[in-house]
């Protein structure tokens, strides 16, 4: 074998190894990803069960249901609502009316959620839940003399 062909082996297998790794690294980006949809978008889009995303809009007044610890209600953005169930201790500040954002997957037609995150001042919202309130014609700017 010349030097020349032992050369390009050498970095063939270099750039092969460099490929792998890539791969390998793009894949574990990939399953951390947790995309953001308004109520709106997640019931046009077809989520399957195994894609976990965040649903974020105004908890709909009338809504809110405990069973022991398990709660529903249904995040709306004037739209479109999406049922949400959520087994745990709700933020302080989770009520009818507010800005909510949960973490979970879709289970046949209903939010099952992990994390339920509520706006925790008067006058902060998260910037995902006011542009979906913005497209749906929603959102109104609160402020305050």
């Amino acid at each position: 074998m010349t030097r020349k062909r032992r050369r390009l082996y050498a970095v063939s297998a270099g750039m092969f190894l460099l490929a792998a790794a890539a791969a390998l690294v793009l894949n574990a980006f990939r399953d951390s990803l947790v995309f953001f949809y308004g109520p709106s978008e997640a019931l046009a889009k077809s989520l399957g069960p195994d894609q976990r995303f965040r649903l974020g809009g105004l908890v709909e007044r009338g809504s809110l249901g405990k069973d022991g610890v398990t709660v529903t209600f249904n995040v709306t953005d004037g739209a479109a609502a999406v049922p949400v169930r959520f087994a745990g201790i709700l933020p302080d500040l989770f009520r009818e009316g507010q800005g909510v954002v949960a973490e979970g997957r879709m289970l046949n037609g209903t939010f099952e959620a992990r994390n339920v995150l509520a706006k925790h001042d008067e006058t902060y919202m998260p910037p995902e839940v006011v542009e979906a309130l913005k497209k749906s014609g929603q959102w109104q700017s609160e402020k305050k003399p």
